[in-house]
C-alpha cells in the first residue's frame, strides 16, 4: 500500500507540472491562464502562441500521463496504475505549483489511457479527431470522448476498477468543460484556428 500511495503522490506532482503553463512562459513570457480562454491547455496555447508552442504543451501534458501510469503500475500493479492515473489528472486540473488553477485534463487523460487500455484510447482519439475535423470544436471532441469512455469500458468487459475510474475521469472532464458546454449550446464557442491576443 505504501508503494501505491507513493506512486499516486508522484503522479499528482507530475500532473502539477503543467506544460501548457510552461509553454506560455517559454514561448511568450506570459501566464497562459491570463490570456484567451484562461485555460492552461494546449488549445489555448495554440490560440495565443501558435502551433509550435501548442505541440510542446501537448507533448509534455501527454507524456506525464504516460509516465504517471507507468510509475503507478510499477509501484502497485493495476490498482497502482489506476490510482496514479487519477492522481496525475487531478494534478493537471488542480496543480499545487500553480495555486490549484490548471487545465481541463484531456491530454493528460489520453496519455494515461494509452497505458491503461490502448484499444479504447485509440477509439476515443479517432472519434475525437473526427469530431474536431468536422466541427472545428476541440471542446466538443473532448466532451464526446468523455461521455463515450465509460460506455466503451463496459462494452470491452473491463474490470470494476476500470469502470469506476472511467466514470471518475469522465466526470472530471465534463465538470471542467461546463463553461464550454454552455457556450456550445449558445453557439458562442471558439473554433480551432481562431486566433486571439
Amino acid at each position: 500500500m505504501q508503494n501505491i500511495i507513493f506512486g499516486s503522490v508522484l503522479g499528482y506532482l507530475l500532473g502539477s507540472m503543467n506544460w501548457s503553463y510552461i509553454a506560455g512562459r517559454v514561448f511568450g513570457g506570459i501566464d497562459i491562464r491570463r490570456h484567451g480562454s484562461g485555460n492552461a491547455g494546449a488549445t489555448n496555447v495554440n490560440r495565443i502562441l501558435g502551433a509550435k508552442a501548442a505541440a510542446f504543451a501537448f507533448a509534455g501534458d501527454l507524456l506525464k500521463g504516460v509516465a504517471a501510469v507507468a510509475i503507478g503500475r510499477n509501484a502497485g500493479g493495476d490498482l497502482g496504475a489506476i490510482l496514479a492515473a487519477v492522481a496525475v489528472v487531478c494534478g493537471h486540473n488542480w496543480p499545487v505549483f500553480l495555486g490549484f488553477k490548471g487545465g481541463k485534463g484531456i491530454t493528460t487523460s489520453v496519455g494515461a489511457l494509452l497505458c491503461l487500455d490502448l484499444r479504447i484510447a485509440l477509439i476515443l482519439l479517432g472519434v475525437g479527431i473526427l469530431i474536431i475535423a468536422v466541427t472545428r470544436y476541440v471542446s466538443l471532441g473532448s466532451i464526446t470522448g468523455a461521455i463515450l469512455y465509460p460506455i466503451l469500458v463496459v462494452l470491452f468487459g473491463s474490470s470494476e476498477e476500470m469502470i469506476v475510474f472511467s466514470i471518475v475521469l469522465a466526470t472530471f472532464a465534463l465538470v471542467r468543460h461546463r463553461g464550454n458546454i454552455k457556450r456550445l449550446l449558445r453557439g458562442e464557442e471558439s473554433k480551432l484556428g481562431k486566433k486571439e491576443g
